[in-house]
């Protein structure tokens, strides 16, 4: 006959079992996400409209679009923000971890070109002036605005820009420089695009280039530069009707989320996150200053993500000069 004692103990045990698995459980109800800055206003906006409806905790990092695709593909997030298409070596390394993903564009940014108030003198600027500036052969050389173009001033560059691991940075080189993370290294850099708004709004001859979203939500403090993608061509600056029309160019990119397939399979929180990432983004997209994919373009992806078929439809190679119109022929 037991006692009160074992009985106590037995029923100790069962309860511990019972708030260990619990605990577990609730664990397991995080959805973890990381990667891109430039995704990051989005990606944070829907998930605490999520986690207010749902009371399902979401955590958003921002390490930049590659230090997200290193998280994930180690199986340590279940999505990935991303400013660029994944690339091939980081296709490989999911592969090698047996991580497979579904790829889902969710809107389209225009990279901004930013400098100081008070430069009055380089609101307009060509993609071979850019390239000037930021090449690597400018490193130590290219120090004043003069030595870019004659008839600007003898004025200090300074220069900022997103860190090595950030998407934003291999779009801008592989747009304007021509290769991927070719660049020149004297720069400040940071993966915080607060840090650049905050460099080029303290000093005259500061540039910069980073998301729309940080423009707008500073542009009492910058100027957006109206980029030339040739000499001769119209100075377009970054807007949604630029976007839409397909003539801001070569900086108007689509941004993505990248789903862990297991997640999404067999994580139900994680696929209610993404269903409502999906059904809801489209205001709060607005709110932070993207574009929303077009109704056509927006069901093409929806139906992607109900289907869960891994996979990109970039073939792991830089694009650059993508439009609205070529989403449809790059979801697989």
């Amino acid at each position: 006959m037991q006692t009160k004692f074992v009985k106590s103990l037995a029923t100790a045990a069962v309860l511990a079992a019972v708030f260990s698995a619990q605990s577990t459980y609730a664990a397991d109800k995080i959805v973890k996400i990381d990667g891109s800055s430039t995704v990051y206003p989005i990606t944070e906006a829907v998930a605490e409209e999520f986690q207010n409806a749902t009371k399902t905790k979401v955590t958003v990092g921002i390490s930049g679009t590659g230090g997200g695709f290193k998280k994930f593909c180690r199986g340590e997030i279940d999505i990935s923000d991303a400013s660029r298409p994944i690339k091939q070596k980081e296709i490989d390394k999911c592969k090698a971890a047996g991580i497979q993903f579904i790829e889902i564009p969710v809107a389209f940014d225009a990279l901004t070109v930013v400098i100081n108030p008070k430069n009055d003198f380089a609101k307009k600027m060509t993609v071979a002036e850019l390239k000037k500036m930021w090449e690597p052969a400018a490193q130590g050389k290219v120090k004043t605005w003069n030595q870019v173009n004659p008839a600007w001033p003898n004025t200090p560059l300074k220069l900022f820009g997103p860190g090595a691991d950030s998407g934003t940075f291999d779009y801008f080189t592989e747009a304007v420089i021509g290769k991927s993370k070719s660049s020149r290294g004297d720069f400040t850099a940071s993966e915080d695009d607060n840090v650049l708004v905050k460099g080029v709004a303290g000093d005259k001859g500061g540039l910069g280039y980073f998301g729309y979203a940080y423009y707008e939500e500073n542009k009492d403090k910058l100027t957006a530069v109206a980029v030339m993608e040739e000499a001769g061509k119209p100075a377009v600056l970054p807007s949604k009707e630029a976007i839409e029309n397909g003539t801001y160019q070569p900086l108007a990119r689509p941004i993505f989320i990248y789903v862990n397939a297991t997640s999404a399979a067999f994580k139900p929180h994680v696929k209610a996150f993404v269903d409502f990432y999906l059904a809801k983004g489209k205001p709060l997209i607005e709110e932070v200053k993207y574009v929303p994919l077009p109704t056509k373009e927006h069901a093409a992806v929806v139906a992607h993500w109900k289907s869960l078929k891994p996979g990109s439809g970039f073939g792991g190679k830089a694009q650059v000069g993508v439009k609205m119109s070529d989403i449809l022929k790059n979801i697989k």
